[in-house]
This record gives structure tokens, C-alpha cells and sequence, in this order.
């Protein structure tokens, strides 16, 4: 195989090495250490939110997120299938109850469903809202790839029912409506809570890593709190709460302050990647690049293909190994969470879409290093195997 074009590589062009190696020498390689704190106040700072916690990964922030808004035994979070699946094990982790609510074509969950379920399905009774007689009280939306979800009509419906919005931004990092009601806004920066991922893969990468914020700085200090064991009195060792070794370390943070400072750069890099890749498969008969939501700035984190099943009957597993085949490294879509053996039997509600898109979206790569050459050649290998593919 002369050429491998992987599917998704962190870039280290900035002051990276620099910054790590200071705080190296400063010796604080844990949890203690100046560039946390520097880390944390950039980030507030790009996404125009007063406090950000910076935690050790994306799952960790959207748990600390459930426990802040009061998310225990019995109680039901709405949830979306068509994701990864750390957006939704943390609601186990609380001893909650997820009921999934299909997805709309941005891949994010329906807000027409959304609100179908609270009004069919469920009991108003002016304060709380109820299924099946267990308080409903939050809901996890995902930004999926970078598409910002449908804020403007699913925090209505938040309004409404008095519920809880947890947004999972951790592949969302530099999203923003460019109008409307939220004009300006961040994705994570419009529910009650907005976490992040640092993941190796994600556009600016800590190695492992997250961060949390919130509509309310105080709750932010708090979950700070309840992510360094919740230590009343660091001295003496007191704890007043239940607390969490979620912190993270200065060594993550010093990365993550070199990646922030070069994310407007890799946002532009991702935009005019996928425009590249929009116009080289813009005549492709058998598949689809998908687009992001109007009325927004999107990071563009991953790019994905729609594949026309009415024609490329071969399974995913095939495709995927065939393009490698030429040197490209290519993603099927999640299988649905709700398909998955830890949540067989837990409520679905109306799930079509997700169903359909888990069958035929496949993501292409999307590096910020990736050239217009080698976007070129994904595409037209994509469409010669789609072309071969077609009759067999």
C-alpha cells in the first residue's frame, strides 16, 4: 500500500512541546499547576462563558454534569441512539433511566419527537413532567459531528417541561449559530450544561481530557470542586460530599492551551476540507456528502457520506474494507446505542431515522493536515468502488 490516508490525526503545529516541556521542568504534572488554570480561562474566554472545570475526559464531564443538575435513582433523561455510547452510560452511572428519542437528518435528536413524547407519552402536571410515574428530568443533546442541533426549538420544549438540557458538545468545539435567537452562541453554551472531549481525535486534543460549563458559574465552581474529591479542607482532609477523581492534569492542560490557540485555524481548515470534498463528489450517482445545519458555523468535525442503498447493497463491513484497500481509512456510523446489550430493554420511542442512517452513513477522512490531493483521491476512489460496487 503506497499511501495511507487515516481517518482522523491530532495536529501539533503550535507551542505544543513548548508548553509541556515547562511545565515539565515546573514539576506539577498532575492535577496541581498553572497551565489547569490557564486552560480553563482560555476556554472561557473563546466560548464567551464566564467559568469553565477542565476534567480528565469528555464522559467524566457530562457525569458531573448529571450529579450537578440533580440526576438520581429512578429518574428518567431523555437520550439520543444515534451517538457514542459515553453519552448515554453516565445516566447508568447516576442509576437513572435513559429513554431514547429518534434522531432528525442532522443526526441530533428530533425536537418534533421530542415534544411528541413529552405530550403523548407523559403526565404535566405544571411543575414536573412524568413517564410511566418517574420524574422526567433532563434531556442529553448531542451535537453529532459538529452539526449543531436544534436548539432553538428543543430548549423550548425544555421551557415547557421544566427540564434539564445537558448538551454533549465534545465533538462540537467551535460550532456557533450565526443567527437567529442564539446568534453567537457556542454549542454547549445555550442548556444548563455544555461539555467537551479532548480526545485524540477531536479538532483540538488534551491526549484524553474534557471540560464542563454552565448557564450558572457557581454550579461550575462546584463541579470543580466535586472533580478534586471534593475536599472541604485540602489540609486536614475533610470531605463534606461524595467526590470524584476527575481532574485534569497540568501536563493535559498545557497541551490543550497550545491546541486552543490554534482552533480558529483548524476550524477554517476543516471548512474548507469538506467544501473541497462537496465540490470533488458533488457527481457521485451512489452516495452523498452530508450537510450541516443552516444558520450556523459549523466545526466540521467529521464528514459523512450518505451511501444510496437502493444501489450499494454490499454490507458496511465490505466497504469499509475495500476502501482501505486503496490507503483509506474509513468509519461506519455507531450501531445504536438502544441495540446494545446494556440497554436492550430500556424505553425507545419512535426510532426510524436512526435506524436508517446507522445502515448507510459512512464518515471520510477529515485530518486538518489532509491535503486537496489526497481529498481528491478519497473521492474519486469512493466513487470508483461505488461504481464497481453497483451491479455486484
Amino acid at each position: 500500500m503506497s499511501k495511507f490516508i487515516p481517518l482522523s490525526i491530532p495536529n501539533f503545529e503550535g507551542n505544543e512541546k513548548k508548553y509541556v516541556n515547562d511545565a515539565l521542568d515546573s514539576t506539577f504534572v498532575s492535577t496541581v499547576g498553572s497551565y489547569v488554570n490557564k486552560f480553563e480561562k482560555a476556554l472561557a474566554q473563546y466560548l464567551l462563558v464566564p467559568n469553565v472545570a477542565v476534567c480528565q475526559s469528555g464522559t467524566s464531564a457530562l457525569h458531573l454534569a448529571l450529579i450537578e443538575a440533580g440526576i438520581g435513582q429512578g429518574d428518567v433523561v431523555l437520550v439520543p441512539p444515534l451517538t457514542f455510547i459515553a453519552a448515554v452510560n453516565p445516566v447508568k452511572y447516576q442509576s437513572a433511566i435513559p429513554v431514547f428519542i429518534d434522531c432528525d437528518d442532522s443526526f441530533c435528536i428530533d425536537p418534533i419527537k421530542l415534544r411528541s413524547f413529552c405530550e403523548e407519552e407523559c403526565h404535566w402536571d405544571g411543575n414536573q413532567l412524568s413517564y410511566q410515574g418517574k420524574a422526567v428530568k433532563a434531556m442529553i443533546v448531542v451535537h453529532v459531528f459538529g452539526n449543531m442541533a436544534d436548539m432553538n426549538a428543543i430548549m423550548e420544549i425544555a421551557h415547557t417541561y421544566n427540564l434539564k438540557v445537558i448538551e454533549d458538545a465534545t465533538e462540537a468545539l467551535g460550532t456557533q449559530y450565526t443567527e437567529g435567537e442564539y446568534k453567537g452562541k457556542f454549542a454547549g453554551t445555550i442548556g444548563d450544561f455544555g461539555c467537551y472531549s479532548f480526545n485524540g481525535n477531536k479538532i483540538i486534543t488534551t491526549g484524553g481530557g474534557g471540560a464542563i460549563t454552565s448557564n450558572d458559574p457557581q454550579k461550575v465552581d462546584h463541579i470543580r470542586f466535586l472533580s478534586t474529591q471534593a475536599k472541604t479542607d485540602p489540609v486536614f482532609y475533610v470531605h463534606d460530599e461524595v467526590g470524584y477523581n476527575y481532574r485534569m492534569t497540568n501536563l493535559q492542560a498545557a497541551l490543550g492551551v497550545a491546541q486552543l490557540e490554534e482552533l480558529p485555524e483548524f476550524v477554517l481548515r476543516k471548512q474548507h476540507n469538506y467544501d473541497m470534498y462537496k465540490q470533488y463528489l458533488q457527481d457521485c450517482e451512489y452516495a452523498s456528502l452530508k450537510e450541516f445545519r443552516p444558520g450556523t458555523s459549523s466545526n466540521k468535525w467529521f464528514y459523512s457520506i450518505e451511501i444510496n442503498r437502493n444501489v450499494i447493497k454490499a454490507p458496511m463491513k465490505e466497504i469499509i474494507q475495500r476502501i482501505r484497500e486503496k490507503g483509506i481509512e474509513t468509519r461506519a456510523i455507531w450501531g445504536l446505542i438502544n441495540e446494545q446489550r446494556p440497554y436492550r430493554n430500556e424505553i425507545t420511542y419512535k426510532i426510524t431515522k436512526a435506524s436508517y442512517y446507522a445502515e448507510r452513513i459512512l464518515n471520510i477522512p477529515s485530518s486538518t493536515q489532509i491535503t486537496e490531493e489526497d481529498i481528491f483521491y478519497v473521492s474519486e476512489e469512493i466513487k470508483g468502488l461505488f461504481e464497481e460496487m453497483r451491479n455486484d
